[in-house]
């Protein structure tokens, strides 16, 4: 077998790992996954899975920054579209809003992931949830943040400190949505969904709208 295709069979069994490890720990979580399950989900060897990764804490961590950069790109492409141009401000926000709210239904394993990560957050290696925040909710938040800024400077909206408008818009359009849906997992209907969404965004133009 040549290199190039001992290092193709490489890459894929790795792609296999990842992907496997991506279904057990959104499963059963940091702490009750182990390197034995992953294997039989990934078909792969335990072997394999020590051949890519030094133990089982390297590989949730690749995990959580791989899925968190999925998510993260999906979102600045949601940011680009819908703040990028503005047509009419409550509008593209309420866009924005939605869109926020629809990924955990569009990215259904990055979110099994941070159910767990939420449930057992005391005993996930600090490191790991550190890459995770820096991979994607941080650099989303700032570039949110950004277009806030943007749209206080075009005096499309009053704003102080841009981060903190930013975690203000985040809650008013979300987090009812999060916490009854909690991140996903059980549907609300559409209908409902917008109704908050578009609630959620006339409580923020009214806080940080032009006076």
């Amino acid at each position: 077998m040549s290199r190039e295709n001992v290092s193709r069979r490489g890459a894929e069994k790795r792609r296999a790992v990842l992907e496997g490890a991506r279904e057990v720990f959104g499963r059963d979580g940091y702490t009750r996954a182990s390197i034995d399950a992953i294997a039989k989900t990934s078909e792969v060897s335990t072997r394999t899975i020590y051949n890519h990764f030094a133990d089982k804490a390297e590989l949730f961590r690749e995990v959580v920054m791989e899925s968190a950069a999925e998510v993260r790109e999906a979102q600045l492409v949601d940011l680009d579209r819908h703040l990028g141009k503005i047509v009419d401000l409550e509008q593209d926000l309420v866009d924005l809003g939605r869109a926020f709210v629809l990924i955990p239904g569009e990215f259904r394993a990055h979110f099994a992931l941070v159910r767990q990560i939420n449930a057992e957050v005391g005993h996930i290696p600090e490191d790991v949830l550190e890459a995770w925040q820096e991979a994607g909710p941080r650099r989303v938040h700032e570039a949110l943040a950004r277009r806030m800024a943007e749209l206080g400077e075009r005096g499309l909206l009053e704003v102080d400190v841009p981060h903190r408008v930013a975690g203000h818009f985040v809650a008013l359009v979300g987090m009812e949505i999060q916490s009854r849906t909690y991140y996903g997992a059980l549907p609300l209907a559409e209908a409902e969904l917008d109704e908050i969404v578009t609630a959620g965004v006339r409580a923020f133009l009214r806080a940080y709208g032009p006076k």
